[in-house]
């Protein structure tokens, strides 16, 4: 526990910015899996549309500072890579 006026505003500082770090966190990794859901039912549309609302929250989260730039370029590199091979399986089969 914190004893100095300025540590324990340090600690108020790092709780409010962890829970709003955190909400950003989520709402980002609940799209994600929405997107993974319409990927494994196959629904090529639906799955586009998540992919966009996917991409926009991660870029969001990555300019609040809440993830490393590299990270979010991974995620959205592995959920288009996701994406283009629903596509062509899709496109294959029909």
């Amino acid at each position: 526990m914190a004893n100095h006026k300025s540590a324990l505003k340090r600690e108020r500082q790092n709780d409010k910015r962890r829970l709003r770090n955190r909400t950003h966190k989520v709402r980002m990794r609940t799209f994600i899996k929405k997107f993974r859901e319409a990927e494994t039912a196959g629904d090529v549309t639906a799955a586009r549309a998540q992919l966009a609302i996917a991409v926009k929250l991660i870029d969001q989260t990555q300019s609040r500072g809440v993830i490393h730039r590299n990270a979010a370029s991974r995620l959205v590199g592995r959920l288009t890579k996701a994406f283009n091979k629903l596509e062509a399986g899709g496109a294959a089969a029909a």
